[in-house]
């Protein structure tokens, strides 16, 4: 709005320096801010910046005064697209989805550059640069992005009977207290003096130093830290492995969570809920979970219901932003030099919500003393 004001109240050499100042003002990025608000090309713009910066510009402003020329409207070079009547039709034609979906287009089977655009614009008949295809996408409303997640797939159409199905279960049980648990194996971390994602807060230039790549220690391994929550009581476990992640360490920390809290607080139980992902070590169709879960239930003489969410459904499951999501803002920015470390963080986070979580070192097939 500034701008189009006073392009009719400045004459030329006015209406650049004032441009020219705003750029100046903006710091980094404000010749192309201040060329895309005006309308007038970086080049103008730049012109305008030196003039200011010349020694003595206040006095010859002053000197030729407003006899400068001022040029006439309609003056001065077309636009390309105002020369080349068929421009912008054609690079529209070159990005458009069916165009670019067509196998014959010569741009099915590249990246889409401003400098391959302007060398397909060329063989058109076409004499534009890099540069000015670059101002005429902006212009066409073009603009860099990104693949953007969106597709979910066709949904099942008892998609939602299933989740009305576990959260049946699941109140029901809850209502005649007995014991609901969410379980679930949380991403294998790098134990070791190895960079953590996030931030805290340290003294200015003192970042804490971890190794520059990422290849994992073959003496400490991984940490595999598969956890129990209790959605009744906001309570956690979690086992931390060192080995693999199996369907018999799963429940086998399943089985750790009932025999150090679960049994005391649930004196009575003779039925017990899991709600699980279909797939990992608890996955639906793993037999040795089944065979585990089995011999649990018999060593315990407990009912064990075993509810899975559909496939992709993994993040409606409690544990996942009840429990893991706070041990990684817990830990979040720190190296985890050390199975002590790992257990110790865990062991350690809580919430204002009021969750508590126990973790031990895997015992089965650990590598400790």
């Amino acid at each position: 709005m500034k701008y189009e004001r006073l392009s009719s109240l400045l004459d030329e050499r006015s209406y650049r320096l004032c441009i020219a100042a705003d750029a100046e003002s903006f710091g980094y990025g404000g010749v192309s801010r201040a060329a895309k608000a005006s309308g007038i090309s970086r080049t103008t713009i730049h012109a305008g910046i030196k003039e200011l910066r010349q020694s003595g510009l206040k006095s010859s402003a002053k000197s030729e005064g407003s006899g400068e020329r001022i040029r006439r409207p309609g003056a001065g070079r077309k636009s390309r697209k105002e020369r080349d009547e068929t421009l912008l039709a054609d690079m529209d034609t070159l990005l458009d989805p069916v165009t670019r979906g067509d196998p014959m287009s010569a741009l099915r089977w590249t990246c889409k550059s401003t400098t391959k655009l302007a060398l397909e614009l060329q063989s058109m008949g076409h004499p534009v640069s890099q540069a000015t295809v670059w101002r005429l996408l902006d212009e066409l409303g073009y603009s860099m992005q990104s693949n953007k997640k969106a597709r979910e797939g066709v949904a099942h159409p008892d998609r939602n009977a299933q989740f009305q199905y576990i959260n049946a279960t699941v109140n029901d049980f809850l209502r005649r207290d007995m014991p609901v648990i969410s379980v679930d194996t949380k991403k294998k971390e790098l134990i070791g003096w190895f960079k953590n994602g996030g931030r805290e807060w340290q003294r200015k230039g003192e970042p804490v130093e971890v190794n520059m790549h990422d290849f994992a220690d073959k003496e400490l391994g991984k940490a595999i830290p598969y956890g129990v929550y209790d959605i009744a009581r906001n309570e956690g476990w979690v086992s931390v492995g060192v080995t693999h992640d199996t369907a018999e360490f799963a429940v086998e920390t399943i089985r750790r969570w009932w025999k150090q809290m679960g049994r005391r607080v649930y004196p009575k139980a003779k039925e017990l809920l899991i709600t699980a992902d279909g797939g990992g070590s608890n996955g639906a169709r793993v037999r040795l979970w089944k065979v585990e879960l089995q011999r649990l239930a018999d060593e315990l003489a407990m009912i064990i219901h075993v509810r899975h969410f559909p496939p992709g459904t993994s993040k409606w499951n409690k544990i996942e932003h009840r429990m893991f999501c706070h041990i990684t803002e817990n830990w979040r920015s720190r190296p985890l030099e050390s199975l002590m470390a790992v257990v110790n963080l865990i062991s350690n986070t809580k919430t204002a919500k009021g969750l508590t979580i126990s973790a031990e070192y895997e015992v089965i097939g650990s590598h400790l003393d």
